[in-house]
C-alpha cells in the first residue's frame, strides 16, 4: 500500500502561543491527544488505552511548529507536523496538521484529526 502525505487546516480562536502549549505541554496533550505522555529529552512516549507509541521531537520552533518522527514509522521520511500561523486578513490562528497514511486511509485519518482538533479547540475554549 502506498503511503501519502496530506495536510489538513484548522482555525483556532486562541493565540499561537496557547496552541503551541497544547501541542507540547504534557498536561495539555493529555486533555485532547492521548491518555498519558512521558517526555524524556526529545523523546515523547504517548499512551492510548494502555498502548504506547514513541516519537522523537525532531523540529521545534516555539509558537510556530513542532515535528515528530514516529519510532515505528514505515518510512524514515514520514513525520507528524503541527504548524501554526496567524491569518493576516482575519487575525485567526490557523493550525496545519501534516501526516502520512496509506492511500486508502487518508479520509479516515483526516476525520480523526478533525475530531482531535475539535477536542483541542474545545479544551482551549475556542
Amino acid at each position: 500500500m502506498e503511503r501519502v502525505k496530506f495536510t489538513s487546516e484548522f482555525i483556532c480562536r486562541a493565540s499561537p502561543n496557547i496552541v503551541y502549549q497544547f501541542l507540547t505541554d504534557p498536561a495539555c496533550l493529555t486533555r485532547w491527544f492521548c491518555d498519558e505522555v512521558d517526555i524524556n529529552d526529545q523523546t515523547y512516549t504517548f499512551v492510548w488505552e494502555g498502548s504506547a507509541e514513541i516519537a522523537e521531537l525532531i523540529e521545534d520552533k516555539e509558537g510556530v511548529m513542532v515535528r515528530f518522527a514516529w519510532e515505528d514509522a514505515d518510512d524514515d521520511d514520514e513525520y507528524l507536523e503541527f504548524s501554526i500561523t496567524k491569518s493576516p486578513v482575519t487575525g485567526e490562528t490557523i493550525v496545519y496538521v501534516t501526516d502520512f497514511a496509506d492511500d486508502d486511509e487518508v479520509d479516515d485519518q483526516r476525520a480523526l484529526w478533525e475530531s482531535q482538533l475539535q477536542r483541542m479547540k474545545a479544551k482551549m475554549g475556542g
